[in-house]
C-alpha cells in the first residue's frame, strides 16, 4: 500500500519525458518546467524594461515591488493548492477581505485587542475555507460554482457588515510594514521575508511530504488516488483550510501595506491570483505545478504593470497584454497535456 501511494504521488508530479531530437527534448523540458519557464519570463521582463525605462532597476522601483508582491503573492499561495487538486476559488479575495474588517473592528479604539482580533481573524478565514471544503468534498459541488456563490454572499456581507472603510491603529496589525535596509534605500519589510518564508514552507510540505504527494495525485487523477488508498475527502478538505489560513495572512499582509480597509478594497483580487498561478506554470486542470512558481508568476504580473506604467503605456493596454499572457499560459499548458498523452 505504501508503494502504491509513493508511485501515485511520483506520476501526479513527474514531468513526462519526450522523444526526437536533443534540441525538442531540451525545448521541451524548457516549456514543461513549472519554475523554469517563469523565471526566464522574469528575467527577460527585467531586462526589457531596465533598457527601455529610465528608473526601473532603481532601488525605490525595485523594493516596491517585493512589497506590492505580499498580499497577491500570500493569496496566490492559497489559490495554487487548490488549483493543484483540480479546483479553483473565486472567493479568496472575497475570505480575505471579510477577514480584514472583522479584525479591523474588532481592533478598532485598543492597541491591546489587536492579536486577540488577528487570532479571530485567523479563525473566521479557516471556517469560511472549511465551509467550501466541505461542500466541494462531501457533496461533490463544483468548486467553481461553490466559491462563485460563496464569492457574492461574502461581498455582500462584507458590505453590510460595514461600509466605511476602518483605520486600524500601529501594532502588532502593521508591523509586516515595518522592517530593515539593504544596499542604501533597499527596504525588506517583514512582510516581505513572511511571505518569502510562507513559499518555502508551502514548497517542502507539497515536494516532501505524503500530503504534498497526495494533493498532486488527487489533481492528476482522484479516481486513481481514491483507488490507491488515498482519502481524496480529508486531502481536500485539508486544502481548503489551509488555503483560508492563507487568505487570513494575507489579511495581516493587507495591514502591513495599509492600516486602512474597506469592504470594496482588493476587488480584482481572484482574478489576479489566478493570473499569477497560471502564469507560474501551474496547470488549471490539476496536478502539476509549483507555489514557487506562482510566486514568481505575481512578480511577474506586477513587474509588467511597473514597466509598462514607467513606458507611458495606458492601463487599458496593460491589462490587454495581461490578458493574452494568461491565454497564451492556459494553451502551453494544454498543448503540453496533449503531448504527454
Amino acid at each position: 500500500m505504501t508503494e502504491s501511494l509513493q508511485l501515485a504521488g511520483e506520476k501526479a508530479a513527474a514531468v513526462p519525458d519526450t522523444s526526437g531530437t536533443r534540441a525538442a527534448t531540451i525545448a521541451d523540458r524548457f516549456f514543461r518546467n513549472p519554475v523554469l519557464g517563469p523565471l526566464s519570463a522574469l528575467i527577460l521582463a527585467v531586462i526589457a524594461f531596465s533598457i527601455f525605462t529610465e528608473n526601473f532597476l532603481s532601488v525605490d522601483n525595485t523594493s516596491l515591488i517585493l512589497q506590492q508582491s505580499v498580499v497577491v503573492g500570500t493569496l496566490a499561495l492559497g489559490q495554487t493548492i487548490i488549483i493543484l487538486t483540480g479546483g479553483i476559488d473565486l472567493a479568496n479575495g472575497a475570505i480575505m477581505v471579510l477577514g480584514t474588517l472583522v479584525v479591523a473592528k474588532t481592533a478598532s479604539g485598543s492597541e491591546g485587542l489587536q492579536i486577540p482580533a488577528l487570532l479571530i481573524g485567523f479563525v473566521l478565514c479557516a471556517l469560511l475555507g472549511l465551509v467550501s471544503g466541505l461542500i466541494v468534498s462531501r457533496l461533490g459541488l463544483p468548486p467553481f460554482i461553490v466559491t462563485l456563490g460563496l464569492l457574492t454572499i461574502l461581498t455582500s456581507v462584507s458590505r453590510l457588515y460595514t461600509k466605511e472603510t476602518v483605520l486600524v491603529d500601529d501594532g502588532p496589525l502593521t508591523v509586516l510594514s515595518k522592517g530593515g535596509y539593504l544596499f542604501g534605500q533597499f527596504q525588506i519589510t517583514v512582510g516581505v521575508l513572511l511571505v518569502l518564508i510562507s513559499v518555502a514552507a508551502l514548497h517542502f510540505a507539497l515536494t516532501r511530504t505524503a500530503w504534498g504527494r497526495h494533493v498532486y495525485a488527487v489533481g492528476n487523477n482522484d479516481l486513481a488516488a481514491k483507488r490507491t488508498g488515498i482519502n481524496v475527502r480529508r486531502v481536500l478538505l485539508s486544502v481548503y483550510v489551509l488555503a483560508g489560513l492563507l487568505y487570513a495572512l494575507a489579511a495581516w499582509q493587507a495591514f502591513g501595506r495599509s492600516p486602512a480597509t474597506s469592504p470594496n478594497a482588493y476587488p480584482t483580487a481572484n482574478l489576479d491570483t489566478i493570473t499569477a498561478v497560471v502564469i507560474g506554470g501551474t496547470s488549471l486542470f490539476g496536478g502539476r505545478g509549483t507555489v514557487l512558481g506562482s510566486y514568481l508568476g505575481a512578480l511577474i504580473v506586477l513587474v509588467l504593470q511597473s514597466g509598462l506604467t514607467q513606458a507611458g503605456i495606458d492601463p487599458l493596454y496593460q491589462n490587454i497584454v495581461t490578458g493574452v499572457l494568461v491565454i497564451a499560459a492556459v494553451a502551453l499548458d494544454s498543448i503540453t497535456r496533449r503531448k504527454a498523452r
